[in-house]
Order: C-alpha cells, then structure tokens, then sequence
C-alpha cells in the first residue's frame, strides 16, 4: 500500500471522527524531575489523525517552521503535536525557550532519534556532537574541542583563526580574479566558497590545505559536506513515520556513502598522515595534535571518537560557505547594502590590504549585514528530546518528547523586530556619544614674535557619535542557548567576516536575475547546485 493512499484513508478517517473541539490532552505526566505532582495535562493542540498525526497541518506552507508560527497563532506560545507517531512540544516565544533551554535544560538534553541522523554517522547518530543525546562523553567531547573551536580573543588560537581566515581569502579573491579575467558571464560561486572555507577549516585545525582546483576527491568531499549540510537542513515525512524507510532507501544509501567518502577521505588525507609522525613531546601544533594526544594519553577514549569529532568540526566549514553566499544575494539583491559595506571597507584600507580579523570592531555595518542574514534565514535549532519527565509552564512534558524551539518566530515577529520582513543591517547596530580629548595648538601670547616660544598643546574635550554593533539581543539565537549553544559559533562568525568583507572589497556583486535569489524559509541552508552571481572586480 503507497503511502499516498494510507494518508487519503487517515483523511477520510479524521472527517468520520472530526469533533468541534480544536484541542486535545493526550495523557497525563505525574512526575517531573525529582518532584511528585498532581496530574499535569499535555499542552493544548491540534487533534491528530490517525497514522500520520497532524504532519498534514505543515505541508501548508514552504517551511515546517512557518506553519508551527501560525498554529502558535491558534494555540498559544506553547503546544503540544502529535507528528506520526512521536509526540512533539513547540515552543515559540523568548520567555517559553529559556525555560526549556535554561531553566530545564537538564530535562532536555536529548536529541530526535532519526534514521537519517544515524545513517551520516556510521549507524549511530551519538558519534555526532550536534546529533547526539547529551552524555558525560558529550561533555568531554566539548571540554577537549572548546579550547580551539571556542577560543577567547587575545588568545593565540584565537589569532590564528583570523591569519588563517585573511591568507585562505587572499587565495580565493586571487582565484576570482583569474576567473573574472577570462569571462564576463556570470560564476557558480558557491563550491569555490565551499573549497575555500574547508581549507580554512582544514588549514586552522589541522595545519594542512589542499589545492581547490586540481583535488578532485577533495573536491568532491567538499561537495558531500556541502549536501549534508543542506539535508541537515530539511525535514522528511520519514523522520516521524519510520515504516516509509524502504520508500527511501536510495536517499539513505546516498547519505551512507557521503559519509563513508568523507571519513575515508579524514583518514587516509589528513589523521594518518599526522599519526605516523606524532610528537608527543614538543607543543601542540593544532587541535589534530591535541586529539591524537588525549587518544594515546587517556585509553578510555576510543578512536573512533577522535575521528567523528574531528569529522563533526571541519564539517563545520559548510557553515560558514552556506553564510558567505547568502551574504553575497543580500548585496546582489540589495545594492544599497553593498555600496555601505564598500564605502565602511575603503575608509578603513583605502584598498591597500586585505580585511583581517583585527578590523572586525571598526566595520560595524559589515558585520551587522552577517548577523541580519543569520536572522533573515532563520536557521532551525536542532530539535531537543526530553531525556525524563518535566513540567513547562504547568504543563507536563512526557520522557522522548521532540521539543522545536521555533526560533523562525523570534526572527520573523514583530512583538522583536520593526519590520522584520525586511532585510536592514542597522538593526544591529546602535549609536552613542562618547567625550574625547583633541590636542590643538596655540602660541605663549609673548608680545614680540622675536622671542614668542614655540606653541603650546592644549587640549579640549570634544563629543564623538560611534557606531557599534549591539551586543547581547536576548531575542536573537541563532546558535541557540543552554548547554547546547553551538560550540563553534566563534569560528563560523570569525572566518564568515573575513572571507565576505575581503569579497566585497574586491569585486561588486549583481545577480543574474534578482528573481533567482530566493532562499527557503527557517533555512541557512542552499542547495548545492543553487544560482549564480556575477563578480565585477573593482577599481581602487
């Protein structure tokens, strides 16, 4: 039986037994935590069908998120819904997410057991660190990775990511400039994107890079991550309704030998090459060098755990291209954004030199354009998993239950945002009035020019306006919060503001047809194959 006709039967089912009811309380949570409590309902929520539960109510709009923010409509900042068989909690306003994320986060430290997520992990999705259910091997995973994929500014780690970041961009805006030389057509950007934030990643963390043209299986690794990272991206029916899985076993054996590609490619290229000549005496060259030393130094950590941390953390380069990209569309798509970024970058290099990490502070407007791209798309939170009972609100929530954390309403609502439907990079940024010094000169007031003394530096108070970029919006997470935040978040904006401030300096970008720049919504993710841009270099 297709699954098409068993989703007809469940309608005609669902319109015998339609009550006038709008919402429903499945069971009843008697425990939370380590408290006993009186019988929580189940928060209010669409009555499910049979079989397939309410996933029809999310086919209504392009994105799950964008239909779970108009059933928040219906139903309140909190609700529960029944997807296939999982029982589901969403979760949509700022004060609602900390309770979860922060208040309970103990409760919620689980993640969606998915037959995709542990096919992209060698059969167990907790070799992943996004993936997995939060565990003393989860905190020791992150303890070992934070000290290089979340270093604090003014360490040396920290200044490696933007030398790092400045070198591998000077080599990409070379390759463009090759390229814009030979044709005046437009340029599938997006994979040169791809290969140069890999080798930022690759080159950071592992002090080797590959050659971006010639590399073809490096190239086609690049390419994989690229296609994971859009799938990671997406929802599928077969995610709540596991019995479709032989409906869907190409797609699957399609993610297997991505993931197969990739970590064959980590092993023979780059782990195995450093383990043949390991010292582990002198200091750490990188976070490869530190990986391999907790392996041979602490025999309760497995091999395969350094791999798929390693795996996990150069992934994250399709971050940081996918952010790039969008980027670029915002100038294509809005030349009075790009004409700022320019005119901010020319009064601070006047042209003469790459953009580094170091000027971040004194091109507010440029990276405020990254962080309202980061809020234009909206990216999903990984859904959590409730690891026992709890209780949200008054509400109880079951052991297993998926909770989404709709941060597509935090980014989209007007109860945070003025105009949120429009892309407008000042959001971010504030104005304030600061008092300085300004030396000026004057003579000693001696009558006779004869003996007047040489002039005196006085100095004056004077009032400057600076602009900088907001600090701490509580309403803005795109790398969510808790002791789940994104561990490599500092990488991502880091080598995303040097690569796209270096771009735009170098070249104007228009699109073919503005048209074309549509990207989906509650997604940071674009297809690998996606549109094109043209590249204009500049004049100096």
């Amino acid at each position: 039986m297709s699954a098409l006709l068993i989703i007809a039967i469940c309608l005609i089912i669902y319109k015998l037994v339609r009550r006038t009811r709008r919402t429903v309380s499945w069971r009843k949570v008697t425990r939370y935590g380590d408290d006993e409590v009186a019988e929580l309902k189940l928060a209010p929520g669409p009555i499910p069908l049979p079989i397939i539960g309410s996933m029809h109510l999310l086919g209504k709009n392009e994105s799950p998120f964008q239909s779970f923010t108009e059933l928040a409509g219906i139903y309140g900042d909190i609700y529960s819904i029944k997807l296939g068989s999982a029982q589901c909690l969403v979760v949509n306003s700022l004060e609602k997410i900390r309770e979860v994320l922060n208040q309970n986060g103990k409760f919620f430290g689980g993640r969606p057991d998915f037959l995709r997520f542990h096919k992209l992990f060698a059969g167990d999705r907790n070799n992943s660190l996004a993936l997995c259910d939060w565990s003393n091997l989860q905190l020791k995973r992150r303890n070992i990775a934070r000290r290089y994929c979340g270093p604090k500014q003014h360490t040396d780690n920290f200044t490696k990511i933007g030398s790092v970041a400045t070198f591998e961009s000077i080599e990409l805006i070379q390759t463009l400039r090759n390229i814009t030389r030979s044709t005046t057509g437009s340029i599938n950007l997006k994979p040169l994107l791809m290969s140069s934030a890999m080798n930022m990643f690759t080159n950071y963390m592992c002090n080797i890079r590959f050659d971006a043209e010639n590399d073809v299986e490096f190239k086609r690794v690049v390419d994989h991550f690229d296609e994971i990272f859009w799938e990671i991206n997406q929802g599928y029916a077969v995610d709540f309704l596991p019995w479709l899985a032989p409906f869907y076993k190409k797609h699957m054996d399609k993610l297997s030998n991505w993931s197969q590609d990739i970590r064959s490619f980590i092993l023979s290229r780059i782990v195995e090459q450093r383990e043949n000549n390991l010292d582990m005496e002198g200091p750490e060259k990188d976070f490869l060098d530190d990986l391999l030393r907790v392996l041979h130094e602490n025999p309760t950590v497995e091999r395969n755990t350094i791999i798929f941390m390693l795996e996990d953390f150069l992934g994250g380069h399709s971050s940081v291209g996918n952010l790039v990209m969008l980027c670029l569309t915002a100038v294509a798509r809005d030349p009075e954004v790009g004409k700022k970024i320019k005119a901010e970058i020319d009064g601070l290099t006047k042209g003469k030199r790459a953009v580094t990490l170091t000027d971040r502070n004194q091109l507010p407007y440029t990276e405020a354009t990254i962080l309202e791209c980061l809020r234009y798309a909206s990216s999903p939170i990984v859904p959590h998993v409730a690891t026992e009972n709890a209780n949200i609100s008054g509400y109880g929530v079951e052991k297993g239950t998926i909770v989404f954390i709709n941060n597509y309403e935090l980014n989209t609502s007007t109860k945070y945002w003025d105009e949120p439907q429009k892309f407008d990079p000042s959001r971010f940024l504030e104005r304030s009035k600061v008092r300085a010094r300004r030396n000026s000169q004057c003579d000693s007031g001696m009558e006779s020019d004869s003996e007047r003394s040489e002039p005196i530096n006085r100095a004056t108070e004077v009032e400057k306006e600076i602009v900088t970029v907001k600090k701490n919006i509580p309403h803005f997470l795109p790398f969510s919060i808790g002791k789940r935040t994104c561990i490599g978040q500092i990488l991502v904006t880091a080598m995303s503001f040097v690569m796209f401030a270096n771009i735009v300096q170098d070249f104007d970008v228009a699109a073919v047809n503005k048209e074309d720049l549509r990207q989906k919504p509650a997604c940071v993710a674009l297809p690998k194959d996606t549109y094109e841009l043209y590249l204009l270099p500049r004049k100096h």
